[in-house]
């Protein structure tokens, strides 16, 4: 039976697990405002935006979260070194699939606001998701985490 021999990480691992840890953070504040306050978080919401809001289905805030908490508990697993870190990235960018799908193909928010303000950062947010995947699959391959 062969052994496992868990290995140093370089001195950039953790510092890019910080940095994830506190994307996590970011996400979870994101969500904890958008369930506090909702438009009345923005001056600038029209009517649109608090009907928008209004119309927003439940089991949405419950993907949303999904999507921030696996993300933040990938991030703490990544940073003590453990190979839960993929898989709950993972669910994480599921979760992120399945939130922007609906908000983008399920709402009239494209048409409404257009894909130029609504669509880059989404994108920019499901980048991360595939790289923090990216990330823990080659920390695992390198030994760092097990």
């Amino acid at each position: 039976m062969a052994s496992y021999v868990r290995q140093k990480p370089a001195g950039w691992f953790v510092v890019v697990a910080l940095i994830l840890v506190l994307w996590g953070v970011a996400g979870c504040a994101s969500l904890y405002a958008h369930l506090a306050y909702g438009p009345a978080l923005d001056p600038d919401a029209t009517d649109w935006d608090r009907a928008y809001y209004d119309a927003l289905p439940m089991w949405l805030n419950l993907v949303y979260g999904a999507a921030v908490l696996s993300g933040l508990l990938g991030s703490l697993a990544l940073l003590m070194r453990s190979k839960l870190a993929r898989p709950l990235f993972v669910v994480s960018l599921v979760a992120v699939v399945v939130q922007f799908g609906y908000v983008f193909l399920g709402t009239d928010l494209l048409d409404h606001k257009g894909a130029a303000a609504t669509v880059p950062f989404p994108l920019f947010i499901a980048v991360v998701a595939v790289a923090q995947i990216w990330f823990a699959s080659y920390a695992e391959r390198r030994g760092w985490i097990s």
